[in-house]
């Protein structure tokens, strides 16, 4: 198994540093970048695993560049931030964030969030390789689960975040099937055992499912294929057709 490659992204060169030294005492390939430039660097010049994300960079947004690394790719990212509030969290997981968390943080919960993020990565690529090479079409959309393209009912490809596509991929399994915000989570390993941290589970639920229906969706604000269910959760409500290859 290759040595994940860990990219941590800090203006501050302290922090940056310490995260960097204790990620290699720790067996993972440390490279530090400060700006949106050395990140894409660092992209373009080899295999990066997972992106450590400093929301605040200097006269640059974390933010920003995680919603455009959005477009182009689905590497995981880790928003870093000392802003702690919901709303704050949910702006990074609205951007395509994977996960957020909140300085000063003790290194061993920074290295588990790592493990944890690296883990599904990894079993989300193996499942698709070994189990997920269907074709599936739904309301003119076609949606290629070996390459995860999507092609709009006029052919033109729509770029989903790692995130989106997971969500879009629940939904094509579980046509005409009320999903609660619960279910979605577990199948998108997230997770909160606290009321606080449920709650906060929800509204990224809610957050992503906006996200897809901006993307899939005529007129998000009245969506025809994937509606909310009062009381419940989300359905998808078109059929959908499967076929391999």
């Amino acid at each position: 198994m290759a040595i994940p490659r860990i990219l941590v992204v800090d203006d501050d060169s302290d922090m940056r540093q310490m995260m960097a030294k204790f990620l290699r005492q720790n067996g993972k390939i440390a490279l530090p970048a400060s700006t949106e430039r050395e990140v894409q660097n660092h992209l373009d010049g080899g295999r990066i695993d997972l992106i450590l994300l400093d929301v605040m960079l200097g006269d640059e947004n974390g933010l920003e560049i995680c919603g455009r690394l959005r477009h182009e790719q689905d590497v995981p990212v880790i928003m870093v931030s000392a802003l702690s509030a919901d709303h704050q969290r949910m702006e990074g997981y609205a951007v395509g964030a994977d996960d957020y968390i909140v300085k000063p943080f003790n290194p061993e919960l920074l290295l588990a969030r790592v493990k944890a993020v690296l883990s599904r990565a990894r079993r989300s690529s193996s499942l698709v390789h070994r189990r997920n090479t269907k074709t599936f079409t739904f309301a003119g959309w076609t949606y290629h689960a070996k390459t995860k393209e999507v092609l709009s009912p006029d052919s033109v490809q729509v770029a989903l975040s790692r995130r989106e596509t997971a969500l879009l991929q629940a939904f094509l399994a579980n046509p005409h099937i009320p999903l609660t915000r619960a279910e979605i989570a577990t199948t998108l390993d997230v997770t909160g055992t606290s009321e606080q941290s449920r709650e906060a589970m929800g509204r990224s639920i809610d957050v992503l499912v906006g996200r897809l229906r901006g993307k899939i969706e005529t007129n998000p604000k009245a969506p025809q294929i994937l509606k909310t269910e009062r009381g419940v959760g989300y359905v998808f409500s078109v059929d959908v057709t499967a076929q391999d290859g």
